[in-house]
């Protein structure tokens, strides 16, 4: 049961990234598809020609499963763990575009340049409870779709495939987003600034140690606690405008709700830890990435690459870690 974390960060440019937080790897490549490769639905016609996109993804009999990506167009997806709250529809509709999950992102990636156009498709779309392959089935996931203007979270349920206005820019995993977003409501007293004394004027309070003002700001790993703490470490987030200093940052906000081994255990012994992070400039269709033991930043340019081909194009993760020596 992976516990991740989504967000986004608009300086000059705007950045989309995530954390991977699960027990294992599963061999997962930055990627590649340029234009020409056939994206083939289950239920849909398969699409050509499309947007080029990179992004993290297991590869599968030639098939990218993509954990989050960018396109071309600046457009940006990611999928979280839903567990116990996804809901896939057990009967392909003749009056929808019948999509399985592990196709998501591909089927709005492929065709959409905006989170407007991708509204629009998600009206027309429902997620079939469809597996990859006996040995690959479903997850149960939600997801947050967002460019420079605008951040969706589209989660499916029973009611349907709901679609929230997300203006934090930021997903985790359960509780659904309606609560997490209530869930805020507790917080809007924390600060980045010195408390002041409203517990009573009769007692002379200290102010002893700096950061007293975010005094109560969760610090465990649970995902409606990584919610807040990524919430307000974002949304105090102060920043230039370069691209290192861009990315910077955003590794900086991401480390803060990061996995350490050793402290999510779970029952078969093994140890929830973030197995990489990525940072992508969708203005420029750049991927940065770290992974678990390689704390140096990677990156890989999608515009670099001939996107008129037809044939995926990977980078297996550089997951040796890196260290710049002075002497």
């Amino acid at each position: 049961m992976d516990m991740c974390t989504a967000l986004t960060l608009k300086t000059k440019d705007f950045y989309f990234g995530r954390t991977l937080d699960i027990e294992r790897s599963y061999h997962e490549l930055v990627t590649v598809t340029p234009r020409k490769f056939p994206f083939r639905f289950r239920e849909e016609p398969t699409n050509e020609t499309h947007y080029a996109l990179i992004g993290m993804a297991a590869v599968f009999d030639n098939q990218p499963l993509y954990y989050d990506a960018v396109n071309e167009k600046g457009l940006a997806m990611a999928g979280l763990n839903f567990p116990y709250n996804a809901y896939y529809s057990k009967n392909v509709s003749d009056k929808k575009r019948n999509i399985a999950p592990f196709e998501f992102i591909p089927w709005i990636l492929s065709q959409c340049s905006s989170v407007s156009e991708a509204e629009m498709l998600l009206k027309e779309t429902q997620l079939i409870d469809m597996d990859f392959s006996s040995t690959l089935p479903n997850a149960p996931l939600h997801w947050i779709i967002a460019d420079k203007n605008k951040a969706l979270t589209v989660e499916p349920t029973k009611k349907g495939l709901m679609i929230y206005d997300n203006p934090l820019g930021l997903l985790t995993n359960n509780p659904p987003f309606e609560f997490q977003m209530f869930n805020m409501n507790n917080y809007m007293h924390l600060s980045n600034k010195n408390p002041e004394n409203n517990f009573s004027k009769e007692i002379d309070f200290k102010i002893y140690s700096l950061g007293l003002g975010a005094l109560g700001l969760p610090g465990d790993l649970s995902s409606q606690s990584r919610f807040i703490k990524a919430a307000f470490t974002k949304m105090h987030s102060v920043c230039n405008d370069s691209e290192e200093e861009s990315i910077s940052q955003f590794f900086h906000i991401t480390n803060a709700v990061e996995h350490p081994r050793g402290c999510v255990k779970l029952d078969n012994g093994l140890y929830e830890l973030t197995v990489y992070t990525s940072c992508c400039n969708t203005d420029k269709g750049i991927y940065y990435y770290t992974t678990y033991e390689n704390r140096q930043i990677t990156a890989v340019d999608m515009r670099k690459e001939n996107l008129n081909a037809g044939k995926l194009i990977t980078y297996p993760l550089l997951a040796v870690q890196q260290i710049k020596r002075q002497n």
